[in-house]
């Protein structure tokens, strides 16, 4: 027999062996129902698991992050059986669950058209309708890969021989005449899934690569219930309004061209505008934080990255100019991180403990090789500008200087209204990656990772793990953000790193005359100005906040006669700094007050007869409403200290 502890600290007694599907079908029929996955004593399992020791077990349900993804997960083995009863022929390459639902990838002849899918979600209702139960299903590595060949699917054979080295028996999830190679976890059944969307189908090469095969993209989405799939759905359609690719266009913020090339966005007067205000801000508040700007070139030979690591490890994201494995001709590349540029200024010169910490910061314009299938917008592109810096510390000021640079990214996350509805990850290394991905040894990193955890655990950041999704010479802290659609991407990150100081003899004499190695902390303050861009607009919904629009304030004389004044009101308005215009077209007033509107204009001042003999303004304001006859100066003052808040 063995103890179980249950939710609420409940301790009950079952036989050794027993499954968490048991376990929850002994305490009810309904939670049996409803119960998607497990978690072990920590760790997520399947709810077909032999328990065979005293443990925790948490059960799951759709409401849980853990629980939803298992859900989805196993739709996405629905939407494969079914595009394989339609189109015997399709390959499947992989299909996971994503933070919005789930995706499958198809090799198949053409890509599937609006009416293919249609039929394609027809077949998984009669999936899910016939309430097939799944199976889990153990085979050896040498077996698993004859089963593939035999069902002709090579992106599984792929897949199954990277893992055979390992020596352990390979999963399959088995539904029906549908058997899937999968790890899992996964529903008992299919029955659960009461409701069904296909919402997209793209083009995305295996496993990222450009080179590769492209392949066909079908994402979806599932729900325990009817209701819960109609709120999603309403919700997708609120997020396209307020999508920074659609609305960033339509508002004149960026623009792209096919032949200046994909990943590249041309800003427009509006967005360049919104980042150069942000670049001055964040490097002003730098200085006062005692921050050492910089400027270095955007390009550097081979022999630095070399010294780096990040020839060796990063190699594919790069540009490179020449011939990177002809050794004979000079060979560069364009720089994706500034970290070894920056280094130089720190070797200008001996340094002594007394330079320490040295705070080198620089508004970085940075290149790097996505994949073609990544591009997004302005949130995920080729080249972008970011607030870098490099700490170059002694070991006994991490901390201090960890909580400051932490401190200095929520201020400015806050200030520009995003802090709220970020996370936080604690990125570490994965010993077992194979791909030669990491520095260093293992004694280096966990070092390293004990130190960051008490750091984060002293500043009690509230943050999730994330395995193998550390940089190469070091762990750190990543501060998440989503966009509308629910895509998460990092928007600043703080990482410590005890390696790269060595690799360029970046040496200072201490208090005892000694050589010693410093530590570094790379990070980024309020991160890539784009991507910053690209969330306020889907934040605001295109209307920014006065202190940054654009176009702060719109003047709207009613009649020829009321020019004059207008133009007096912006030139005092402008005198103070404020962003302002006329709109003297000789146009009745509405069609004016909508394309201001239309504009998100912040302040629409409305300016007639009685305006002007009453020296005030009529004031249609985007968040505060109609404000109607204010005098001027009440105004300035108005916007002034909004202005000079930073007022969300």
């Amino acid at each position: 027999m063995i103890n179980v502890e249950l939710k609420g600290g409940a301790v009950k007694e079952f036989e050794n062996g027993t499954t968490p599907a048991e376990i929850a079908k002994s305490i009810g029929a309904g939670l049996y129902k409803s119960v998607c996955c497990a978690k072990v004593d920590g760790d997520l399992c399947d709810l077909r698991t032999p328990l065979e020791k005293d443990c925790k077990v948490e059960l799951l349900t759709f409401d849980n992050v853990d629980g939803q993804k298992t859900f989805w997960h196993t739709a996405s083995h629905v939407l494969a059986q079914a595009v394989k009863r339609l189109y015997p022929n399709a390959k499947c390459a992989i299909g996971p669950a994503v933070d919005n639902g789930f995706y499958y990838d198809f090799d198949v002849e053409k890509p599937f058209s609006p009416e293919d899918l249609e039929k394609i979600k027809a077949e998984m209702k009669k999936i899910v309708k016939s309430g097939l139960e799944l199976e889990r299903v153990e085979l050896s590595p040498e077996e698993a890969e004859k089963k593939l060949e035999e069902m002709n699917e090579p992106y599984k054979v792929e897949l199954v021989k990277e893992h055979s080295d390992k020596g352990e028996h390979i999963t399959f999830y088995k539904q029906g005449e549908f058997i899937d190679l999968c790890a899992g976890p996964h529903l008992m059944s299919v029955a659960p899934i009461k409701a069904i969307e296909l919402t997209a189908c793209t083009g995305a090469y295996w496993r990222g690569d450009a080179n590769n095969a492209q392949l066909c993209r079908v994402y979806g989405v599932a729900f325990p219930k009817a209701s819960m799939l109609e709120e999603h759905l309403k919700k997708l359609e609120e997020a396209k309004l307020r999508d920074h690719n659609k609305l960033g266009r339509e508002l004149e913020y960026f623009t792209t061209v096919d032949y200046v090339g994909q990943g590249l966005p041309i800003l427009l007067p509006k967005g360049a505008r919104v980042v150069q205000l942000l670049q001055r801000w964040v490097e002003d508040v730098e200085q006062s934080k005692g921050c050492l700007l910089t400027k270095t070139p955007l390009l550097a030979k081979r022999d630095l990255y070399k010294i780096s690591g990040h020839w060796d490890h990063y190699l594919d994201g790069m540009f490179v100019l020449g011939d990177p494995d002809d050794e004979e001709k000079e060979c560069f590349a364009l720089r994706p991180m500034t970290c070894p540029f920056q280094y130089q200024v720190y070797l200008n010169k001996q340094r002594s403990y007394r330079d320490l910490p040295m705070r080198l910061t620089e508004t970085s314009t940075l290149f790097r090789n996505e994949a073609s299938g990544e591009m997004h917008g302005l949130i995920r592109v080729r080249q972008f500008t970011i607030s870098e810096g490099h700490y170059i510390l002694r070991p006994d000021q991490l901390e201090q200087e960890f909580k400051g640079c932490l401190e200095l990214a929520k201020y400015f996350l806050d200030t520009v209204g995003l802090l709220e509805n970020c996370t936080f990850r604690f990125s570490q290394w994965d010993p077992e990656n194979k791909n030669n991905k990491y520095e260093g040894t293992k004694e280096q990193w966990e070092e390293s990772q004990a130190v960051m955890k008490t750091i984060l655990d002293d500043l009690d950041v509230d943050y999730e793990v994330g395995i193998d999704e550390a940089a190469f010479y070091g762990p750190k802290l990543d501060i998440q953000y989503k966009n509308v659609f629910g895509k998460e991407d990092t928007i600043v990150t703080i990482q410590i790193d005890m390696l790269l100081a060595e690799k360029f003899g970046m040496y200072y004499i201490d208090k005892d005359g000694q050589k010693k190695l410093p530590y570094i902390i790379h990070r980024t303050s309020l991160g890539c100005f784009e991507r910053t861009l690209a969330y306020m607009i889907e934040r605001f919904a295109g209307v920014m906040p006065l202190w940054l629009a654009p176009e702060q304030i719109r003047l709207l004389p009613i009649k020829d006669g009321n020019v004059e004044y207008a133009q007096g009101i912006a030139d005092k308005l402008t005198s103070l700094g404020m962003r302002v215009t006329v709109d003297s077209r000789d146009e009745n007033i509405g069609p004016k007050i909508k394309a201001a509107r239309l504009e998100r204009i912040p302040y629409i001042l409305v300016i007639g007869d009685n305006e002007m003999n009453s020296s005030t303004v009529t004031v249609r304001s985007r968040k505060r409403g109609e404000i109607p006859n204010m005098p001027v100066d009440e105004f300035v003052a108005l916007v002034k200290n909004e202005v000079d808040t930073k007022e969300k």
